[in-house]
């Protein structure tokens, strides 16, 4: 199963995209600002997105939200990226949030969307990859 996020607005202190599924749209996403990351002193922690690029991912438990969560594995300068619920980039610590963005730099109905991708991803674990582009 392959993920696509595509970023479709880069502003100052958040992105937001679209997530396909199979190359049909699933939702939208929040993220932190986009940065040119050349080096690790480049990052602003918690406050950049991740670099584009195709990425494996694996469903594992994540001890800060207490459940499974989809985890990018070997994300250059990050670690325990993760996509999940939340409504602002604040929320994303470098992740990334999936729902509906129909507020101005936010997305709603984040958990419920959360929770629909799980059930997606449960079903469909077998070379799980994103391509962040």
């Amino acid at each position: 199963m392959k993920l696509k996020l595509e970023r479709i607005f880069k502003g100052e202190n958040y992105t937001i995209g679209k997530l396909y599924i199979d190359g049909v749209y699933f939702c939208d996403t929040l993220e932190d600002k986009v940065r040119e990351l050349n080096n690790i002193s480049d990052k602003v922690y918690g406050k950049t997105a991740v670099l584009s690029g195709v990425y494996d991912v694996i469903l594992s438990y994540s001890p800060s939200f207490k459940r499974v969560l989809p985890e990018l594995l070997n994300v250059p300068y990050f670690k325990y990226i993760r996509i999940h619920s939340g409504n602002k980039a604040d929320d994303s610590n470098g992740c990334i949030l999936v729902g509906e963005n129909k507020v101005k730099g936010k997305v709603i109905n984040s958990r419920i969307t959360e929770n629909k991708l799980m059930d997606i991803l449960e079903d469909n674990q077998t070379n799980l990859k994103i391509e962040i582009v």
